[in-house]
């Protein structure tokens, strides 16, 4: 399920990328399958990296001279890059996590090259409050989410740090009510019949991309959907 839209994030042979934050794989094995670039993908949990590698094996291009892929464990507040190594920077989803974020966005501008491309993408706040309004465990679990953002103030510190603010739009509306489902019946959720219900309609809309949900969810992600996505170009030496 990728929420950076490449289209809007446009990879060229040779960039170098990085996914900062990275999960399970999705966004950093993405951009190594959409271009001819080296992918390196960081995160504090060894056992997501684990399945990110897992999930990389049936993605590897072992003979394109062109590609290379990476995983490390990594603190997003003290980058094991030096300044100005990445041509691009994703961190989709990770900020909310975060205590200080406002450093890690330093760690971003300082590794990023000038002129580089920056794709943030958080929780969109109206659909959180609902969860957060639904559930406590839901923001207070290990590892949860401990901030809801307002993509407007968000997007004015990155800008603060030197970056030019170039696109934006939301993504993952169909995704909305099934965590309000989660957080609604959160004790019970993993043997609610309606929750299972709605994952599998997920999942068949993940792996099937029926029209229909796809024109549906692109009607409704303006108006409901679950994450805001931003891209931001850093300045260049004047």
């Amino acid at each position: 399920m990728k929420t950076v839209d490449f289209r809007h994030f446009h990879l060229k042979r040779g960039d170098k990328v990085l996914d900062l934050g990275c999960g399970e794989g999705r966004h950093v094995i993405s951009a190594y399958v959409e271009g001819d670039i080296t992918a390196i993908g960081v995160d504090l949990c060894l056992q997501d990296l684990q399945t990110a590698k897992t999930r990389f094996a049936d993605f590897n291009e072992h003979n394109n001279e062109h590609k290379a892929f990476g995983l490390a464990n990594a603190d997003a507040l003290n980058l094991p890059f030096a300044d100005n190594s990445f041509d691009k920077v994703i961190c989709s989803e990770v900020l909310e996590h975060i205590p200080d974020y406002e450093a890690v966005l330093k760690e971003i501008e300082r590794i990023l090259k000038p002129g580089g491309l920056f794709c943030a993408s958080v929780p969109r706040a109206w659909p959180e409050q609902i969860c957060w309004a639904l559930s406590e465990a839901y923001h207070k679990v290990e590892g949860g989410h401990i901030r809801i953002f307002k993509a407007s103030q968000l997007r004015k510190q990155i800008q603060h740090l030197g970056f030019r603010f170039y696109r934006r739009h939301w993504a993952h509306a169909l995704h909305s009510p099934y965590w309000w489902l989660k957080c609604a019946f959160w004790d019970g959720q993993d043997s609610n019949p309606l929750i299972k219900q709605y994952h599998r309609f997920l999942v068949w809309d993940l792996m099937d991309k029926p029209l229909f949900t796809r024109t549906l969810e692109a009607s409704l992600n303006p108006v409901m959907g679950k994450s805001v996505v931003m891209y931001f170009e850093k300045a260049s030496p004047a």
